[in-house]
Formats: structure tokens, sequence, C-alpha cells
């Protein structure tokens, strides 16, 4: 019996460990598929990794010492005429006035340019064409209708001599005409120096001016950085690099001012040499005109006398 008791108990035992293996195999095997979606679930982030961010981190110190991460500005159009429009008030009307300087010193460069040429031109033209002449009558008819300042000086040579008809001593006729030459003279320089002074104040100041719009535009770029409370560059460069447009502005201005300037005054020297040779040219005509004119005096009181 009691035999019997043991054999039944293995068979139970037998019976219940082969009806449990396959729910003991399978709650084993149950974790697997857990697992293998497990995987995919934290392989997943990779693509996302792998995309292209909308923004770049940077460090961003605070005023306070303290570092952290932060979101980097990419996006901002840094293009001359972006930064002129986003510009402060005062840096866009200095950079206006800095274009009209500039648009002014072009205008003075081809106008003095075509002006100088055409008097040089015409100045050396009468000079050739009197050069043969010997007297004031024939200089004058030699030039015919051409407008130079030879043309003047013959003329006021002319009058001179009109007006002082009847006067015995020519040192005073020669005096009065070298006053009238000199006058003429000063008049002609100053029309040729007309707007070297506009090149000369664009030339002088234009640095200074953008000087002032760049130092206006980072002292707004450093309040900038005290209201935000960071110094992160990409937050302040904008306001910068607008700032500093103002000082490029300034140079470009001011550096062709200062060689046009240079060159014209070297142009005008050289034609202001031009109208002296005008001035002396004159003076001799006047003066071979008043030998003739005392010889023919000289001849004419000897016949009578002789005559007598």
């Amino acid at each position: 019996m009691k035999t019997f008791r043991v054999l039944v108990t293995w068979l139970a035992c037998v019976v219940i460990g082969a009806s449990g293996s396959p729910l003991l195999a399978q709650q084993v095997s149950q974790p697997q598929p857990a697992q293998s979606q497990s995987m995919p679930a934290a392989a997943a982030p990779a693509p996302a990794a792998t995309a292209a961010p909308t923004a770049t981190e940077a460090t961003v110190i605070s005023t306070d010492g303290k570092m952290s991460r932060g979101p980097m500005l990419t996006g901002h159009d840094l293009s001359p005429w972006s930064m002129f429009m986003s510009a402060d008030i005062v840096v866009k009307a200095v950079m206006i006035g800095l274009a009209f300087a500039s648009l002014m010193t072009w205008t003075v460069c081809f106008g003095k340019m075509r002006e100088l040429a055409v008097a040089q031109r015409r100045l050396r033209k009468a000079l050739a064409a009197i050069h043969e002449s010997r007297s004031l009558a024939e200089a004058r008819v030699a030039l015919g209708a051409q407008k130079s300042i030879l043309a003047a000086f013959l003329g006021a040579a002319v009058q001179e001599l009109r007006l002082s008809s009847g006067i015995d001593t020519d040192t005073g006729i020669k005096e009065r005409a070298a006053s009238s030459f000199a006058e003429l003279a000063r008049a002609e320089a100053r029309r040729m120096r007309l707007g070297m002074g506009v090149l000369a104040t664009i030339g002088a100041t234009a640095p200074f001016v953008g000087l002032f719009g760049t130092v206006w535009g980072i002292m707004n770029s450093f309040i900038g950085i005290s209201k935000s409370q960071t110094t992160n560059l990409a937050v302040v460069a904008p306001g910068i690099a607008e700032a500093l447009l103002a000082t490029a502005l300034g140079l470009v201005a001011a550096i062709p001012a200062v060689i046009i300037y240079n060159h014209f005054s070297r142009v005008i020297r050289k034609y202001l040499e031009m109208v002296g040779q005008a001035s002396g040219a004159s003076a001799r005509l006047l003066s071979r005109d008043l030998d003739r004119s005392h010889l023919d005096h000289g001849h004419g009181g000897a016949v009578s006398h002789a005559a007598e």
C-alpha cells in the first residue's frame, strides 16, 4: 500500500512536470519578444539623430559667469542692403550722408575733368595761333572767335591802350595792363578751383563721420547685450557688422576724394602755368605796340623837323 502511494505520487509529479514544462518554456520564451521589441525602440532615435538640426547649440556665458547651452542664430542675412535696413536710424542717416558725399565726389570729378580738358585744349590752341603775331591786332585776328583766357588778356590790353590814349609815358600803361592781367588770372584760378573745397572736405571728414556711425552702432550693440543678459557672439554680431558698414562707407567716400583732389591740384597747377604764359605773351605784344607807336612818333617828328 505504501509502495502504491509512492508510485502514484511519483506519477503525479511526472504528469505535473510534463504538463508544466511547456508553460515554463512559454514563460521563459515570452521575454524574448519584449527584448526584440525593445531593441527597435531603443534604436528608433538613431535616424532622428542623423537628421539636419534646425539650430546649432552654442555655449552661452551669462553675466554672472555661469555657462549654459543655447541655440545659436544662423539665419541672419548679412548682405549690405539687409544690414542697412536693420540698422539704427542714426547709423542709417550716416550711411545716407556718406553715400551722398561719394556721389558728389564723382560728380565733381567728371565735371572738373571735362572743364579742365576743354580749357587746356583751347588755351594751347590759342597760344599756337598767336605764336607768329607781331601786334595785338594781328593776335586778335589770328584768334578769331576762339574763347579762351588769352582772348581776355588781349582784350584787356587793347582796352588799356584805348583808355590811356594821350598819355606820353609807357610805364603806367604797362603797369595798369599787368594789373588787369593779374586780376584775370586770379579769376581764372578761382573758376578752376571750384569744387576742390568739396573734395577736400569730404576727404578730411568722411572717415570721422563713418567712425561716428560705427561708435553709435557698437554702443547700441552693447546696450542690447546688457538687456539680453548674454554675451553670445551670434546675438551681437549683426549689430556690430551694421556699425562697421558705416566705417566702410566712410572710407569709400574719403579715399577717392583725396586721390581726385591731389590729381586735380596737379592739373590745375599746370593749367595756371599756361595762363601765366598767355599773360606774358599778351604783355609782350602790348610792349611791341607801344614801342612801335613811339618809333612812329619819332620818325614823324624827325621828318617834320627836316621839312622845317
